[in-house]
């Protein structure tokens, strides 16, 4: 590992104050665990940039994989890590108290892999309908890519409104896209390979089978596994939040044992419980001191001789 040279770092010094300014205990678990990983590896990186951004040809044809992992949690700069750090911090509030924090951090890692096999398929495709190979030697590092697919979920999950880009308002499920093309026009120099693949992947999860495949390969691990749903409250002015819900009223990755409802229904269906409960329910009104305990319901041998000896004293 290898220690970045010392030197003022004005983007680093602007996200510990935007940090502190928020709350540490305001930030989510996996926010803030993302938001010092990617602190610490920029001040310690384990590699060089050189050897740890991703690339056609370093990764595919020099069979370096590691650099999957590795280009993500690198930044060029302290500018750099500030504006992604930054976007991260406000997207990861916001998608981590909705999804629960396990299921965020799953999210951030399948993200942070697939962007970085989709932002390979791209090179490699667009050098061979180019003939280019320069495409195959580009080589791309940061979090940004991750972070366009989290701007995605955001853009889903808070449908409507509008967006301001470059001073013009832009509808929220078309500002990935605007937000795609503007930055490629100002700052020539990102990868607009790696955000595009950030854009698709996202689109993977809320448009195609992604998120159902994850859901399968947690169930792999963990059969029992919980995934929050959200519970919106509404006001006169509309939707105005949400809330996690647990299927048993408490946050928890795993739920019980589900319970054998039948005892208490006999296992009937619900239209056979109503026609029962109605033919039960005559039944009664003629025999109402002879009628059987409802069913579903079994009396212990000494409270059925107490009911006995009080129907015989009745009748008396």
């Amino acid at each position: 590992m290898q220690r970045r040279s010392r030197g003022i770092n004005i983007g680093l010094l602007l996200l510990l104050s935007q940090i502190f300014h928020v709350g540490i205990n305001n930030i989510p678990p996996v926010t803030l665990a993302t938001l010092a990983l990617n602190i610490w590896f920029f001040l310690n990186p384990l590699k060089p940039l050189i050897n740890s951004c991703l690339s056609v040809e370093k990764c595919y044809q020099q069979r370096d994989w590691q650099r999957l992992l590795l280009s993500p949690l690198h930044h060029a700069d302290d500018w750099h890590l500030y504006f992604n750090m930054a976007s991260m911090l406000w997207k990861g509030i916001n998608l981590e108290r909705r999804l629960g924090s396990r299921w965020f951090a799953y999210i951030i890692s399948t993200f942070s892999l697939l962007t970085g096999v989709v932002y390979l398929l791209l090179q490699f495709a667009v050098a061979e309908f180019m003939d280019e190979p320069d495409f195959r030697r580009s080589c791309a590092v940061g979090f940004s890519g991750v972070l366009f697919a989290l701007k995605v979920l955001n853009n889903y999950y808070c449908p409507g409104g509008f967006v301001n880009v470059l001073g013009f308002p832009v509808p929220n499920r078309f500002a990935c896209w605007a937000e795609l093309v503007a930055i490629h026009l100002f700052s020539p120099g990102t990868s607009f390979a790696g955000h595009l693949a950030g854009i698709l992947v996202g689109l993977m999860y809320t448009q195609g089978p992604l998120k159902k495949i994850m859901e399968t390969c947690a169930g792999i691990f963990s059969s029992n596994i919980v995934y929050p749903r959200q519970q919106y409250y509404f006001n006169s002015s509309g939707h105005s939040g949400y809330q996690d819900h647990y299927p048993y009223g408490r946050p928890s990755y795993y739920e019980e044992a589900p319970r054998n409802y039948d005892m208490y229904t006999a296992g009937l269906s619900e239209e056979e419980q109503l026609e029962r409960a109605l033919r039960d329910s005559l039944w009664d009104r003629g025999n109402t001191r002879n009628s059987p305990p409802p069913y579903g319901f079994r009396l212990s041998p000494e409270e059925e001789m107490r009911r006995q000896r009080l129907h015989r004293f009745d009748g008396q």
